[in-house]
């Protein structure tokens, strides 16, 4: 029995085709299945069904496949003791952008750029996703961090947050909105928003929880006619007249920058946040730590929860 059989086996299950499994490991596919035939024919026992649509785990199979999965950590945290008493660093990490943080404040490419250059062995997989998705993936251990939206107070339980972006929701609306008058008018009550179409993030991101909780606090569900994953989209929906955008922390100048105003949320005063999150117990790699130590340093925070 060797390594290798079990890392395939491992692909092909959780792939749940061959074909697939041999792309992920950028192998051919009927050097795969040759090699899970002699695993099987090594054991004595058919580890896969074949017959279906999928292929799945035989009984045997579904036994043996914590054992395999165990073999491949320990074979990788071996690995990883012997690079870094070396100072190399190998592997592979995952994070999670939400839509929008990569051209932020922060240039999050350029970060991640450099780490590469003083890391190449370090394999980097990079996924834009809605925060909650971000947030699940997190507890099932399918990302090492993400940078997400925020949408309460606290952070959710086994999930540490540090604050990199903190700012104030505001509603955007072109020029000559019923709601500017009077003209150095700079906050609205969200209530005034009751009755007027929304141009909001989707369901799932930070700012769009931020703002349906506010609506229910203020006693109304909101009336979104709009919905974009990138703010600019947002923004230029509102310029043509199609309802009022909510956004995080656009001021004056950067709204007349798209031919719009901006007028800060209040009652309740909402904020949008962006954080840099993690499991509370990881990540568990060298790689992913040191990625981790990069991304706090470039990304200066404004405020922290819980301890990263």
């Amino acid at each position: 029995m060797e390594l290798r059989q079990l890392r395939y086996f491992v692909a092909v299950v959780e792939e749940a085709n061959f074909t697939r499994a041999a792309a992920r490991l950028h192998l051919a596919q009927p050097g795969v299945s040759a090699q899970i035939r002699q695993l099987e024919r090594e054991l004595g026992h058919r580890l896969l069904d074949r017959s279906g649509r999928k292929v799945t785990p035989t009984e045997v199979g579904r036994a043996l496949l914590p054992y395999a999965r165990a073999a491949l950590a320990a074979e990788e945290g071996a690995r990883r003791t012997a690079d870094e008493f070396t100072g190399l660093l190998r592997g592979q990490v995952t994070l999670g952008l939400v839509s929008g943080a990569a051209v932020h404040e922060f240039d999050v490419v350029s970060v991640l750029a450099d780490f590469h250059d003083a890391h190449p062995q370090v394999e980097i997989s990079l996924t834009e996703d809605s925060s909650e998705r971000m947030l699940a993936a997190l507890r099932g251990g399918e990302l090492d961090m993400a940078l997400l939206g925020v949408d309460a107070a606290e952070p959710p339980p086994g999930i540490c947050l540090h604050i990199v972006i903190d700012e104030p929701l505001v509603a955007v609306m072109a020029p000559g909105d019923p709601l500017l008058a009077p003209a150095d008018r700079t906050e609205v009550p969200l209530a005034e928003l009751a009755e007027r179409p929304l141009i909001s993030l989707p369901r799932g991101t930070g700012v769009r929880g931020v703002l349906d909780r506010a609506c229910a606090q203020a006693g109304f569900t909101p009336r979104i006619t709009f919905e974009a994953a990138a703010p600019e989209v947002l923004a230029r929906l509102a310029v043509r007249g199609l309802g009022v955008a909510v956004l995080p922390g656009l001021c004056d100048e950067e709204a007349a920058a798209f031919g719009l105003r901006s007028l800060e949320i209040t009652e309740p005063r909402s904020r949008g946040r962006i954080a840099l999150a993690r499991r509370t117990d990881g990540p568990a790699s060298p790689a992913a730590r040191a990625l981790l130590d990069r991304l706090r340093e470039k990304l200066t925070p404004v405020a922290s929860t819980g301890a990263v």
